[in-house]
């Protein structure tokens, strides 16, 4: 349990990253997960999705590029105040993704903590990290 001044860190699973490896693997690590399709019907709106994440204040993961060059979706992010962590690459497999999020969750977590919101930032394969917003 975090302290009180600090609050938890829920990360939102995007229906982009599947619904199984990313979810898993960072429960195993101990994240706090929320998951598209437990929360929302499967073709709910980003716009929509996006502007509860932002109330909720809950962290975005997806391998969705649009988020930031769809106008109604980049306009709906920066007004939620969203923070995004993306995966570029298409070509990943589920455990591949779930193994750069599980070693990017020390990078993720300290930026949440560091940056202001709204912002996006893309993880490379090795675990860089690059504003893209």
């Amino acid at each position: 349990m975090p302290p009180e001044s600090e609050p938890e860190i829920v990360f939102f699973v995007d229906r982009s990253l599947g619904g199984k490896f990313v979810v898993e693997a960072l429960r195993k690590v101990g994240a706090k997960v929320m998951v598209h399709d437990d929360v929302f019907v499967q073709n709910t709106p980003d716009i929509d999705w996006l502007q509860r994440a932002g109330r909720e204040g809950w962290i975005v993961l997806t391998k969705d590029s649009a988020i930031r060059r769809n106008p109604l979706e980049r306009e709906m992010y920066r007004q939620a105040r969203v923070r995004v962590f993306a995966l570029t690459r298409k070509d990943l497999s589920g455990p591949e993704m779930a193994d750069i999020f599980v070693a990017a969750l020390a990078g993720m977590r300290k930026r949440v903590k560091t940056e202001q919101p709204p912002f996006v930032f893309s993880i490379s394969r090795g675990g860089d990290f690059k504003r893209l917003d």
